[in-house]
């Protein structure tokens, strides 16, 4: 199975494996958070795996509303009787709508479709989260490595089939000609849900059953001509003219000319001659001579005049 881990991802199974591998070993109680796509949670009580939850998969309540059993409003009315939780375990025995070891099997193959579904995508890293409790969970755990080798099993026989998919990559839609065959209840449901833009999880969760299921009838109904995959979309021309570029880049200005010798001075400028007394003010401001003057006025004074 080493080419199966390989189309996975090598680094993210070893991660989830040693993750799993040593809460096994330390008997812990708690979450095991898987980031990726889609990623995850497995809940383990002393080391066993009691629950696998993932947003990749349909949950017990989904599979548990596909079989009929109980329709949209009786699971409404017990969700609001045992006060808002997500699986009335009690009501549904108490009304009859299921018996206990029936919500067994749906909590384990929810538990192992999730499981399938974190396997089959990317893991990027696993976190720890002592204390949590989750929506449902199995009263007898799995041993986690136990559990992740059926995965990967699953995983191998999809990977085997003529037409192998992937839950999240397969975008299906029904044949142009659909071949005389007698169709199945899950394959003529594929067919009219199927649309060219649903993959095998998209239409898990339309239809309420594992993704695991639906991945592997999805590969077969490629191979016997029942569904086919669109072509991807081509990319648009791009026109170039022949006498331009294809991405005409802007020229910077041109530099600024080196600087030169500076240049030499021209002709002096002459300005004119200023004669003495050319424009007559010296004469205009000198003060007329009168008979007495200030030495004068002092003699009168003083009785000095002669």
């Amino acid at each position: 199975m080493s080419d199966v881990r390989d189309s996975l991802g090598r680094v993210g199974y070893d991660l989830l494996s040693r993750a799993l591998t040593d809460c096994g070993r330390e008997w812990f109680t708690g979450e095991v958070r898987v980031t990726g796509r889609p990623g995850g949670s497995f809940h383990l009580r002393d080391g066993l795996v009691v629950a696998v939850e993932s947003p990749g998969a349909p949950g017990p309540e989904a599979l548990l509303l596909r079989s009929g059993r109980i329709d949209g409003d009786q699971w409404a009315e017990l969700v609001r009787e045992s006060g808002g939780a997500r699986w009335p375990e009690a009501g549904l025995v108490a009304h009859g709508y299921a018996g206990a070891a029936q919500l067994r099997v749906v909590c384990m193959l929810a538990l192992q479709d999730a499981a399938f579904a974190i396997v089959a995508g990317r893991i990027d890293s696993c976190e720890r989260v002592p204390g949590t409790e989750p929506v449902a969970r199995v009263p007898v755990g799995e041993g986690p490595l136990r559990l992740l080798q059926d995965s990967v099993r699953r995983l191998a026989a999809v990977s085997s089939l003529p037409y192998p998919v992937r839950p999240d990559r397969e975008r299906p839609l029904p044949a142009a000609e659909l071949p005389q065959v007698r169709l199945g209840e899950l394959q003529r449901e594929l067919l009219d849900r199927a649309d060219g833009r649903s993959t095998a999880r998209d239409l898990a969760f339309r239809s309420g059953r594992g993704v695991y299921a639906v991945t592997v009838e999805v590969g077969r109904m490629l191979a016997a001509g029942l569904l086919e995959c669109p072509d991807p979309a081509a990319p648009a021309p791009v026109r170039i003219l022949a006498d331009t570029h294809a991405v005409r880049h802007r020229e910077p200005p041109p530099p600024p000319p080196p600087y030169g010798p500076p240049e030499p001075p021209g002709d002096p400028v002459i300005l004119p001659r200023r004669t003495p007394g050319a424009s007559g003010i010296t004469e205009a401001l000198t003060p007329q001579k009168a008979g007495a003057s200030w030495k004068g006025f002092f003699r009168m004074r003083n009785g000095t005049a002669r």
